[in-house]
């Protein structure tokens, strides 16, 4: 018995492989536009609300430690990566040197307060000077008036004789004794003016004296006396220098760059070490200029640090902006006016302060890579 049998029709075949073919291109071109449509309805709610960059570093304000005096480390505590706490001793200076000093200018200030003690009881002494030349001066005016009445008698009684020695009334001997009273009345008379000159010079050198004496601590009492005042200022700056001679840490953080050496002579202004203040990272984030047109402080940020990869995230907020992009301040800033210029597209750091609670629970170090994120969303 015959079986029967199955011809396929090529016109069926080639008819069936286009519907394929149709219905394939069909689900491309639907799969194509619901990716698109997809990737726009991203786009405008998530993606142009965000602009992100992983050319971003940790940064900080590190606290570099100078000596404000010279002097021979006596001691170093603290070593590179050690974490120190703010008013932790770190280095200290020998003192011997300034504790001389400070008992050099104790001694000074002493004396200078003993001085102005001086000069204020010697201004009642020489106001006592002043007033003793003042009656010496009149006990001589008035000897000098009894020196010119003398002088004026011997003056008559001598004139009277000359007239009476022609007559022969009076004899020479008495002539000459007129003659010799006159004399001596003379030169009194001349002694007299001589002593109230000096007593009238010694009068004003007193005079002098006093007001020299008065300028020193008029208009001031020993306290606020200049020459107590700069033996006090003195003794004070004395007292700082041995002060400095203990270095602490002005903040919390770790030792970093520590060059100091047990021994060595330390002149002012040399760097010592550092005290790097981890507990405030920010991050140094470089976006291109393009993406920072929505930018603005106080926005919040998510920073993520290579060290930790996805499984930490940093919670961060705008603080601001850089005052040039990296370029203005390299070593070699670009110079543009050239004839084969070619525009690039600049990056301008922008901080992000980042949440200490965050950083206590995982440290970063200064300089560590990281992705940044800035939510546009905020107006702030």
């Amino acid at each position: 018995m015959n079986q029967p049998t199955n011809v396929l029709n090529p016109n069926d075949t080639n008819n069936a492989n286009r519907g394929r073919r149709k219905k394939l291109f069909a689900l491309l071109a639907l799969s194509v536009a619901l990716i698109g449509g997809g990737g726009w309805v991203y786009w405008e709610l998530v993606g142009s609300h965000h602009i992100s960059t992983d050319d971003a570093y940790t940064g900080v304000e590190s606290a570099e430690l100078t000596p404000s005096v010279t002097g021979t480390i006596a001691e170093v505590r603290v070593t590179d990566t050690q974490s120190v706490k703010k008013g932790d001793v770190l280095v200290v200076i020998d003192p011997a040197d300034a504790k001389l000093a400070l008992a050099q200018a104790d001694a000074d200030l002493g004396r200078a307060v003993r001085r102005v003690k001086s000069l204020e009881a010697n201004d009642a002494g020489l106001g006592a000077q002043v007033l003793a030349r003042e009656e010496e001066e009149k006990r001589l005016d008035a000897q000098l008036a009894a020196a010119q009445a003398d002088f004026e008698r011997a003056d008559i009684d001598l004139k009277r004789r000359k007239a009476l020695v022609e007559s022969g009334s009076v004899s020479g001997d008495e002539l000459t004794r007129a003659q010799n009273a006159h004399a001596s009345a003379e030169a009194n008379v001349k002694g007299m003016n001589a002593s109230i000159a000096q007593a009238h010079a010694t009068r004003n050198a007193a005079v002098g004296a006093k007001q020299a004496n008065a300028a020193l601590i008029s208009g001031a009492d020993l306290d606020s006396n200049p020459e107590v005042a700069l033996a006090r200022a003195r003794r004070d700056q004395a007292a700082l220098d041995l002060e400095r001679t203990t270095i602490r840490s002005p903040v919390d953080g770790v030792v970093a760059k520590r060059q100091v050496q047990l021994g060595q002579k330390v002149q002012a202004g040399m760097p010592l070490l550092s005290v790097v203040p981890i507990q405030n990272m920010h991050v140094d984030a470089n976006f291109k200029e393009v993406q920072l047109k929505k930018v603005k402080a106080g926005q919040p940020a998510t920073v993520r640090a290579d060290i930790y990869g996805e499984s930490v995230t940093y919670h961060g907020v705008v603080e601001g902006f850089s005052g040039g992009t990296g370029a203005a301040f390299s070593l070699i800033p670009a110079q543009n006016a050239t004839g084969n210029w070619i525009k690039v597209v600049q990056r301008l750091p922008v901080r992000i302060r980042l949440d200490p609670a965050e950083l206590q629970a995982h440290p970063l170090r200064v300089g560590m890579s990281t992705s940044a994120e800035i939510d546009l969303n905020s107006k702030s």
